[in-house]
């Protein structure tokens, strides 16, 4: 769904619900013919199975306010989300701001709670320190605001993405925020805008889900390199880090496991700095949070060493 809004009036915008040729349509059918006599809301059924990016064109291009709210089908928004992204679209400089996610679907299970943990963290203390220094990497697709005669100005090269000679039909949210960044727009984060999403609830779908957000990193990661020279230093230290992060923490799982399997002996070293790291990590999440739940984001550990670093590398040789 993205709505239009006019400054100053955001309850009298325009709603464009953009179906991409789901299999499932007819099962909100009943939902569309609801709204079939709302004049504010316009329901755009495409043909076949189009993906999320050209269900967004089609209805920013029908659209006509000054700013076009991106909103994911399974999300739902708290009542003063637009007033507040609103707010902070008043300045011109900004093209692009998002909301603080949540999982809606947080007490389902084990994983739901890590992720609605993950979540907070990649929010209030990535994306926080991003907007601190004017640009946001990623605007999250659940809930982002965008400045719609910046994306008129994007709208073919957003497109039109190839890598390696083939369409992009993944990474929407990274690469549109990427293109607002090179256009000269700042990013930015409200915190106070809160957007809950409905999360996986099983390791599998998770997995499928991280690798196409992996594949997606290093693809635009790779294209907006040439960015990182106008902005904050800050930004580009951010950018190594989640890139080279991960491949350190692998070198020295795998080091660990070398000499254990050649000598015999435990890795005790290595071990207590990636616990001692991870408590620290985590103290401080629940500390700033006000939440000891947050403690028990150290599970996520050994999740992200045995399954979501060898994603990633695979997800690095398939890029294409």
């Amino acid at each position: 769904a993205l709505g239009a809004l006019p400054y100053g009036r955001p309850a009298g915008g325009r709603e464009f619900t953009s179906d991409y040729g789901s299999a499932n349509v007819g099962a909100v059918a009943p939902v569309h013919a609801s709204y079939a006599y709302d004049p504010r809301v316009s329901v755009i059924l495409l043909p076949s199975n189009v993906g999320k990016r050209k269900a967004q064109i089609a209805a920013i291009r029908r659209s006509f306010g000054d700013l076009v709210l991106n909103v994911d089908s399974d999300t739902e928004i708290a009542p003063d989300v637009v007033s507040k992204l609103v707010r902070k679209m008043q300045d011109p400089a900004v093209g692009a701001a998002m909301g603080q996610l949540t999982a809606s679907n947080r007490s389902d299970s084990w994983l739901t709670r890590l992720i609605d943990m993950e979540y907070w963290l990649a929010c209030n203390e990535e994306r926080a320190a991003q907007t601190r220094f004017g640009a946001v990497m990623c605007c999250c697709g659940p809930c982002a605001m965008y400045r719609r005669s910046a994306l008129m100005l994007l709208l073919d090269q957003y497109e039109t993405q190839f890598f390696r000679g083939k369409p992009s039909d993944f990474g929407e949210d990274r690469h549109l925020t990427i293109l607002m960044l090179k256009a000269g727009f700042r990013t930015e984060y409200v915190p106070d805008a809160i957007a809950a999403t409905v999360v996986p609830d099983k390791l599998l779908p998770y997995l499928r889900q991280q690798l196409r957000w992996a594949r997606s990193t290093y693809r635009d990661t790779l294209l907006g390199l040439h960015l990182l020279p106008g902005l904050d230093r800050y930004l580009t230290l951010d950018v190594l880090g989640q890139n080279l992060g991960p491949l350190l923490l692998a070198i020295s799982s795998i080091a660990a496991l070398a000499q254990l399997a050649l000598t015999g002996s435990v890795p005790w070293w290595t071990g207590l700095t990636i616990l001692a790291m991870t408590m620290a990590r985590c103290s401080v999440a629940a500390l700033r949070a006000g939440e000891l739940r947050f403690l028990g984001f150290a599970l996520h550990t050994p999740i992200n060493i045995f399954l979501l670093l060898p994603m990633k590398a695979y997800a690095l040789c398939t890029l294409s």
